[in-house]
């Protein structure tokens, strides 16, 4: 019940963070391992239970670019030097970098905040609860995040 209620925001939080639907799809994997083999750890009522998910996530994601060498099955890489991808695959594959390479520009609070917010769909108040931060720092953690993916993409003649 607890992977079927929590999957997809776990999912969609590693996704902003990694490279590519299956790397997601297997650290995501690895998250709701790592949490039933370490569920004694978690401590009732102390934070929710997202949140203790959430911080297994984002320590997954950092081991994964610990050890991260990448690599494209040759059939892509024959695919891909073929030129055979749709102006739609390309443009979005594109934006989804420049979002990705603007989201490192950020803090790893800012990072959190704006994936929980606009990936996740969060409210202020439940972005609180989870980082365990008061709501007026995550609206200022927020507001820097935004200001400085304005003016990333400004510097890229993007918006």
């Amino acid at each position: 019940m607890l992977y079927d209620a929590y999957v997809e925001r776990v999912y969609h939080y590693i996704y902003y963070r990694v490279t590519d639907e299956m790397t997601a799809e297997d650290i995501a994997s690895q998250v709701f391992l790592k949490a039933w083999e370490n569920l004694d750890r978690y401590q009732i009522g102390k934070s929710p239970f997202i949140a203790w998910l959430y911080t297994i996530a984002r320590n997954q994601v950092i081991d994964h670019y610990r050890t991260f060498k990448e690599t494209v099955e040759l059939d892509e890489a024959l695919y891909l030097a073929d030129d055979h991808k749709p102006d739609e695959e390309v443009q979005t594959t594109f934006d989804i970098e420049v979002i990705r390479d603007a989201l490192e520009l950020l803090t790893d609070d800012q990072q959190q905040v704006i994936i929980l917010k606009f990936v996740n769909g969060l409210s202020t108040e439940e972005i609180a609860q989870q980082l365990e931060k008061r709501e007026g720092a995550i609206r200022a953690l927020q507001m820097r995040g935004l200001q400085t993916l304005a003016k990333y993409l400004e510097e890229k003649d993007l918006l």
